[in-house]
């Protein structure tokens, strides 16, 4: 098979996510299974190109990995002549001078969400990106979960007959970093730095959402800054400025008419669910809880019929009335997954859905949802196109 070699500009592997979840899990792993192969008998082959502020750390990663490719200057990397693609997993506020030079550079981009702070940024670099005529992903990772696309095939299929309703639970307890260590890094309870669940979490909602179920058609948001007082990494105390819970309710233009959804994300929550993340959706022919990895179901002809009586025990076994959704096949790393569709469409213009356009939708919502939570107010959410 003939290899097509794409070197990738990655910015921002010295941080969690872009270390474990697109280097090495995706980018490497791609490697490691010998390329990504095409229906066309092509295999395309990454190149990664390391990029970051700290050389040492650079340097340690690509010594572990056996890469001999990585430095400080994102100008130089971005002047490698066999670099097409940059990826950019940096703080969100960094995301606009390195994501532009990347288009006038004529790369083809992927960047972690947000990938802005304000709408305005968000429309600012997806029309620059197609006025450049350079292809852009942004990452969707929820959507490739297991039990997410468990979730899509019961929709595809139909299983719900008309949907309803969406609920969805989101969050753990993130330490305070007193007396444990905290497991999110400082700057996201800090809102000078781009911090807030509610920035985070409403870009993810977005896209699962409208991609599941319906467009967002309105947003109604409380959130809170329940823990005021953390303590960062080097021990210091700081105070919180950034929400660490956001309470979302969204009316969806569905294919078969409204149906709302209410999403809770939270930092300061403590788990009794069996995921850190679960939906559940109610429709007219059946239910399904759906999480990372695992769905299930209960079928309009196998609900039960429970009475409000608070004077007995109840007799039912709700959980042991659901029936578990099968594999049916091997899921693969969800955010390789996105990772090799957007290398076949960068490489063979295969179908793509989460470009820049859809990545200002989440900045979108997450930017009404923060005004709805201010002002009391449900809001409007105006559909977005590129001028």
């Amino acid at each position: 098979m003939e290899r097509r070699r794409i070197g990738i500009a990655m910015n921002g592997v010295t941080g969690r996510m872009g270390y474990n979840q697109h280097l090495v899990r995706s980018i490497l792993a791609i490697r490691e299974q010998g390329g990504l192969a095409t229906p066309s008998g092509e295999v395309i082959w990454p190149e990664p190109v390391l990029v970051g502020r700290n050389e040492d750390k650079l340097r340690s990663i690509a010594e572990r990995h056996g890469l001999n490719r990585y430095t400080t200057s994102l100008d130089e990397a971005l002047a490698e002549p066999d670099v097409e693609i940059y990826f950019d997993a940096q703080s969100t506020q960094l995301h606009d001078k390195a994501i532009t030079k990347a288009i006038e550079a004529g790369k083809h981009i992927y960047a972690e969400k947000p990938l802005a702070e304000q709408l305005d940024v968000a429309l600012h670099l997806a029309t620059a990106a197609r006025d450049a005529g350079v292809r852009t992903g942004i990452v969707a990772d929820k959507l490739f979960l297991p039990g997410l696309r468990k979730l899509k095939r019961l929709l595809d299929g139909g299983f719900f007959g008309r949907v309803l309703s969406v609920r969805g639970e989101f969050g753990y307890w993130v330490f305070e970093g007193d007396w444990q260590e905290a497991q999110r890094p400082s700057w996201n309870y800090r809102v000078e730095d781009g911090g807030g669940v509610t920035l985070d979490m409403f870009c993810h909602w977005d896209y699962v959402m409208h991609n599941l179920f319906g467009r967002v058609a309105s947003v109604s948001a409380l959130n809170a800054v329940h823990i005021p007082e953390r303590v960062d990494e080097s021990g210091a105390r700081y105070t919180s400025t950034a929400d660490d819970a956001a309470y979302g309710i969204f009316e969806l233009d569905g294919a078969d008419g409204r149906v709302i959804a209410q999403i809770n994300s939270s930092w300061a929550v403590r788990v009794f669910r069996d995921e850190l993340v679960e939906f559940q959706v109610d429709g007219t022919e059946g239910s399904a809880v759906a999480g990372l990895r695992r769905c299930r179901v209960q079928h309009r002809s196998m609900t039960p019929k429970p009475v409000w009586n608070p004077d007995v025990a109840n007799p039912l076994d709700f959980r042991a009335q659901w029936a578990e959704v099968p594999d049916n096949e091997t899921f693969d790393n969800g955010f390789k997954t996105q990772w090799e569709q957007f290398l076949r469409h960068v490489v063979h213009g295969d179908p793509w859905s989460y470009d820049f356009l859809s990545a200002a939708r989440g900045v979108q919502l997450a930017e009404l949802g923060l005004r709805s939570a201010a002002d009391g107010v449900r809001l409007t959410v105006p559909e977005l196109a590129l001028p």
